[in-house]
């Protein structure tokens, strides 16, 4: 079998200068150029400017009307869930141009004035709950929610769901 011949690539070599004129020259092209650029970037960035303002205009009443029919369909949704979800049999509910969905958060802990917090769990023998460097460990306080009870300022937060919209898409519109 044939060695394997080694190719080396490398890039192309560059313009050296060759003399302390050229050099001074190629300096003075990079300076013009550089302000060319800034000079380029600042009219790009006014004409972003001025389409983006064009465009919000747009955008603005179209949001709105997104968010006011968004909050009509969650109403019906939350007035009908029983239907739409077979009596809590699924997550969603299905009509002809898309589905909502009901989505449940995991569950979070919360805590207000984390200094006296820890402290409570000290004081009630439940240190596992804090780490070694002095910050609630939430992943325990989830996996043992009934060892917190009675601690204040400190909650587990259940339930909390988002409501989602999904439209089917049409093609080639």
């Amino acid at each position: 079998m044939a060695a394997k011949k080694t190719r080396i690539k490398q890039q192309a070599m560059i313009a050296v200068p060759q003399s302390h004129d050229d050099c001074a020259a190629d300096i003075n092209a990079i300076g013009r150029l550089s302000r060319e650029i800034t000079v380029t970037q600042a009219a790009m960035n006014d004409e972003i400017a001025a389409i983006t303002d064009r465009y919000t205009a747009v955008f603005t009443p179209l949001q709105d009307e997104v968010k006011s029919l968004t909050a009509g369909v969650q109403s019906y949704c939350e007035a009908n869930r029983d239907e739409l979800t077979l009596n809590g049999k699924t997550k969603s509910g299905q009509f002809v141009t898309g589905t909502v969905m009901w989505r449940q958060k995991p569950p979070s802990v919360a805590a207000r004035g984390v200094e006296s917090v820890i402290e409570a769990l000290k004081q009630f023998g439940l240190n596992r709950f804090v780490r070694v460097k002095e910050e609630l460990n939430k992943e325990a306080i989830l996996n043992e929610p009934a060892a917190i009870t009675g601690v204040a300022g400190l909650s587990i937060k259940k339930g909390v769901e988002d409501f989602v919209i999904e439209p089917f898409e049409q093609e080639g519109l």
